[in-house]
């Protein structure tokens, strides 16, 4: 057990000390790795994604893009558990610009599976699919699907979890190869309801041919998450590197109680 979150945290060390070009890729309005949570069968759950570009593009990079300089994006994200491994999800983005302008971005729907496990057991996997459609101010494909395995493993004083993500453009004019966008998470606990670490994001390019190490996107978030009167709430602040346009990115995400 040790040796494996020891060569997870390596991972995540790696990557960091890996980051060393100056920050084509902004932030999503979700920002978040998935985990082996979920609402239990019949429970609805009630989830705030707020992300704000400190320091972010200030030119569209195609055109009809909204910049994301100064930017809040606001996601509501309504879940509902399905059954024990099962949970629905869907997302109402919306974004508020510089000006006091508020746009509706879309909307995408979800469906995560978390494989069965015994009471205790750390090791979790499973997969989340999502499709949904996009306002060309935050994506150049109208219409795109994610497929994002979830694997990982949780005890009692640490978090990993890996989310090798694949996004496809589903428009007529773009390619339909998928992208590889790999996710990762490594907290520890740090007192009572409070585990605290690094968040991983990138964005490497079509799955067959990668791009080149220094056009690849990175972000790195320092987190944390917190439990406290039946909240979950999860922070960070993340830092862009080569490939990503947004340089300084604050995110927050507020699970309410919705019962």
């Amino acid at each position: 057990m040790k040796t494996f979150f020891a060569r997870a945290c390596a991972m995540a060390a790696v990557v960091a000390l890996g980051l060393i070009s100056p920050g084509a890729l902004a932030a999503p309005d979700e920002i978040q790795v998935y985990t082996e949570e979920m609402n239990d069968p019949g429970e609805f759950g009630l989830e705030l994604h707020a992300n704000y570009a400190i320091k972010g593009a200030k030119e569209a990079g195609y055109e009809g893009e909204m910049p994301s300089h100064h930017m809040l994006q606001l996601t509501p994200e309504f879940s509902y558990g399905v059954t024990k491994t099962l949970e629905a999800g869907l997302y109402l983005p919306v974004a508020l610009s510089p000006d006091g302008n508020i746009y509706g971005n879309g909307m995408r729907f979800r469906l995560k599976f978390i494989a069965p496990r015994e009471e205790g057991e750390p090791f979790f996997w499973g997969l989340n699919g999502e499709v949904g459609y996009s306002a060309r101010r935050v994506s150049q494909s109208d219409w795109a699907m994610e497929l994002r395995p979830i694997i990982g493993r949780r005890t009692e004083n640490w978090l990993v979890s890996f989310n090798p993500i694949l996004n496809l453009d589903l428009s007529n004019d773009l390619s339909r190869e998928p992208k590889f966008e790999p996710a990762l998470k490594v907290t520890r606990k740090a007192g009572e309801g409070i585990n605290a670490g690094l968040e991983y994001y990138g964005e490497y390019g079509p799955i067959h041919h990668l791009l080149p190490t220094n056009e690849r996107s990175h972000y790195l978030y320092a987190v944390a998450d917190v439990e406290k009167k039946g909240f979950d709430v999860n922070f960070g602040i993340g830092r862009g590197f080569v490939g990503a346009t947004d340089t300084w990115v604050a995110k927050a995400i507020i699970a309410f109680p919705f019962k």
